[in-house]
Order: structure tokens, then sequence, then C-alpha cells
């Protein structure tokens, strides 16, 4: 007779918990994570709770240098190389109404928009990509630049041998529809300013 209840799932975390593991590391506080998720903070409490007693874990501040990656991702299949830093892939620009930041950027400058999820919008800059954040920081905070790298692991572990302080362990930011993923690390320059690391990881499939 077979058990019931859901069958195990194949990874070390559900993809749930996952989910509110990545946004952890990110620095997301639970009731930001739950507004995101659309969830109830018990619900994001609940699956940090599963996640440390999965990971042998003590702490939720433990996750933020947790390296783990989940089992289907593309970044298990990472390169060996020394650490280079290439262009800057991302700036970070805070804004206090994502509405009217939109419509200047894209309508007065006539920046490119790529798309806009609830307080966050994005535009090319030739190349290089324009995040818009109406929640992360007020209006006049330096904006934080990030750089891409081939190998994000072996970026984070030979910054860190020259004496980097990260904030956190790479961590997953967004999964596109095709599959492609971004991972960042972020850390400060000698003045404070955040700087990131990013890195985006394809399936096979796409490589």
């Amino acid at each position: 007779m077979g058990t019931r209840g859901r069958p195990r799932h194949p990874d070390v975390l559900t993809p749930a918990e996952w989910q509110v593991v990545h946004a952890v590391r990110h620095g997301m506080p639970n009731r930001e994570i739950a507004r995101r998720r659309g969830v109830s903070v018990d619900a994001v409490k609940f699956h940090v709770a599963n996640a440390l007693l999965k990971l042998g874990l003590d702490r939720r501040a433990e996750l933020r240098t947790w390296r783990g990656v989940p089992a289907d991702s593309a970044l298990r299949g990472g390169q060996d190389m020394s650490v280079q830093l290439g262009a800057i892939g991302q700036i970070a620009h805070p804004c206090s109404d994502i509405e009217k930041a939109v419509e200047f950027y894209r309508d007065v400058l006539g920046l490119p928009h790529l798309y806009t999820f609830g307080d966050l919008a994005f535009f090319d800059c030739g190349g290089t990509r324009l995040f818009l954040s109406a929640n992360d920081a007020p209006p006049g905070k330096p904006s934080c630049l990030y750089f891409r790298v081939e190998d994000i692991n072996t970026a984070y572990d030979e910054l860190r041998e020259r004496g980097v302080e990260f904030e956190g362990a790479p961590h997953l930011i967004h999964k596109h529809d095709n599959g492609v993923e971004e991972w960042m690390a972020f850390f400060p320059d000698p003045d404070g300013h955040l700087l990131a690391i990013m890195a985006q990881t394809a399936p096979a499939d796409l490589a």
C-alpha cells in the first residue's frame, strides 16, 4: 500500500521554500516577502522555519551566507576561471513614483521600456539595463552598479580572498520564462556605496 500525502520533493527545498530563501538572501524582511509573494507573513515564517530545519541552520541570518543552489539551476554547471569583471550590466536607480518615472524615461527620454513588475521597471540603455525601483531606497541615494561576470561563484570566492565583504552569498534574483536565471551578490565600496556582481545562466538547450 502506498503512502499518503505529497511525494517527497527531489530537491533539498520545495519550490516555495526556494522562492522565500532567495528573497531572504536578497535582504528582504518577512513582511516584504509576503507582500511580493501575495501570501501571509505566517506563511513566509513557515517556509523559513522549514528551510532552516532541512538545512541544519539555526538562525534566519545564516541563510544570507548559505551557498545552496536549486537542483535544476543552470548555475550548477558553472565554469571555473579567474574572475574578470565585465561590462556594467545593470544600474539600479531609486524613484518616488514608478508610474511617473516610467512615463519620463519612456516617453520623455525615449528609452526602450522592457517591462514593469509592480513597483519595479526596466529599460534598455544601449545594452545596459536601467532598473528603477520605488521601494528599495529613497531618491537621492547613490545608484547601484552591477558588474557582469562569467561565473558568479568563482567571482564571489576570489573577490572575498581580495578582501571584499559581501552582504551575502550569490542568490537567484529572477528566472525568465525561457529558463535563463539571473544571479547576484552585493557588496559595498570603500565609501559604503552598494555594488553588485551579476551573471546570467542559461539551460543547456539555450547555452
